[in-house]
């Protein structure tokens, strides 16, 4: 009994206490949002192996009793009986014939990369789909499909990252601010109201003059700005905490504030940060895409959905691609709101309280329960707080 005791209080390395056991059935509770996590998950998983799912080199070649792995390192044409030291074009025919004669190779599914040009389109590009590009090709010739899987991992990754920074800092000023008050919490507040009147904008517009945006420099800059979404909440919190009981007690038994503060206030204070996070993802995805539908997002030809939107509207007559766009834009953004609302659901406290009290009917002191499932007039009496 001990042992199945301990196995169901624990989740592998982590200790599962009855508040966060209550909270993973709330969020469960929530199907929407709780299959969306599974289906995100999924999707972001799939795309962290995009080269394994579209590359127009393949994924292994057995040639000459060796194996090699194009997909993860390049390889001389001289290594496959080849006549040149470049590395190998394994689309060419005269590779592809050699390769042949001592061995195979294996495609990925879509023999594409997201930079690569598909050659032999039999009209000009933009071409709308076909059975070799299930989502047709943008205005220079290449595949759609391929850089909607780059384009999502390379948005969900910038993202992410950018959530983590920006919820570290905004969590720590936050903290700073409310737990100490007074001329601290005073000359951060007007140090965050003159910083957030800077206009990000303009100064990526003047800063795109200068040196071109690339995937660090555009998350330096919107960190410098995106880590105040948060500062509010905690600071709340620790403001409302400061002069709790318990604070009081570790400061009387010599804690230090650095202690006091991210041992004992910030538990309280995660609760309301952690609701936030799904919404600052969206937030930082939408950001990207926006500075790259504008132009001053990443460079030209990256995967982005935010380009891919671009050339829609710059392409009206291949409707494709801003339709492309929309939908994943749509679908991913969806997905992030429904599983910020099921977080939402699990950390509200009323969900709590329901949770925690059984149905009638599931519960054995119930005089439900005792009646077989239908209520009595001593239930219903119960019920109203009187007895008969």
């Amino acid at each position: 009994m001990s042992v199945a005791a301990a196995r169901k209080d624990r989740f592998l390395w982590w200790r599962v206490t009855p508040v966060t056991a209550r909270r993973l059935a709330n969020f469960r509770a929530n199907r929407r949002g709780y299959w969306s996590l599974w289906i995100f998950a999924a999707l972001f998983f799939l795309s962290l192996f995009a080269e394994l799912i579209a590359n127009d080199r393949p994924i292994a070649v057995w040639y000459d009793d060796g194996l090699y792995l194009p997909s993860i390192h390049r390889y001389a044409e001289t290594t496959f009986g080849g006549e040149f030291e470049t590395e190998a074009d394994y689309t060419d025919r005269f590779v592809q014939k050699k390769i042949g004669e001592k061995g195979w190779m294996v495609w990925p599914l879509i023999p594409y990369r997201y930079d690569s040009q598909v050659i032999g389109l039999p009209d000009p590009s933009p071409t709308p789909p076909s059975t070799a590009n299930p989502l047709g090709t943008d205005d220079q010739a290449r595949d759609v499909l391929a850089r909607v899987i780059y384009g999502f991992r390379l948005s969900v990754l910038f993202g992410l990252v950018l959530t983590l920074l920006s919820t570290a800092i905004g969590i720590a000023m936050g903290a700073v601010q409310g737990y100490f008050g007074g001329w601290t919490d005073l000359s951060l507040q007007r140090f965050i109201e003159i910083w957030e009147s800077v206009p990000i904008l303009y100064l990526l517009i003047i800063l795109s003059a200068i040196i071109e945006p690339n995937f660090w420099w555009l998350l330096i800059i919107l960190l410098l700005f995106s880590w105040m979404a948060l500062v509010g909440v905690v600071r709340a919190e620790f403001l409302r905490a400061r002069n709790f009981d318990y604070v009081r007690a570790a400061r009387a038994l010599g804690a230090s504030d650095v202690t006091i503060m991210f041992r004992h206030v910030l538990p309280n204070a995660m609760v309301a940060t952690l609701t936030f996070m799904p919404f600052i993802l969206s937030g930082s995805i939408v950001a990207l895409t926006s500075l790259d539908f504008l132009g001053y997002g990443l460079p030209p030809g990256s995967p982005s959905l935010g380009e891919l939107l671009k050339q829609g509207r710059s392409n009206l007559e291949a409707p494709w691609l801003g339709v492309t766009a929309f939908f994943v834009l749509g679908i991913l953004l969806s997905l992030l709101v429904f599983i910020g609302e099921a977080v939402r659901d699990a950390f509200d406290p009323r969900k709590g309280i329901a949770a925690a009290a059984p149905p009638p009917e599931q519960d054995p002191d119930s005089a439900v329960a005792k009646s077989g499932g239908y209520p009595t007039a001593d239930a219903g009496l119960a019920t109203a707080g009187r007895t008969p």
